[in-house]
């Protein structure tokens, strides 16, 4: 997926402490996408799932389907 991330507006997940540890970003507000990024390295590459996907994975993760047996 081919997506413009030029003046992308991102923020940090809400689970992210402030001791620098292992955080990601998101930027909203990208049609049909969620481009996804590692907040130590802004300027790094960035992954973009189509919109759809990242919803199942949200749901998977907040269902627990993803919690260690």
């Amino acid at each position: 997926m081919d997506v413009d991330l030029t003046g992308a507006s991102w923020r940090k997940s809400s689970y992210s402490g402030g001791g620098g540890g292992q955080c990601i970003e998101v930027a909203d507000g990208i049609a049909d996408a969620m481009p996804v990024r590692d907040s130590k390295d802004p300027s790094g590459p960035a992954l973009v799932f189509a919109a759809t996907a990242w919803q199942s994975f949200i749901t998977a993760v907040r269902t627990g389907e993803f919690d260690a047996q």
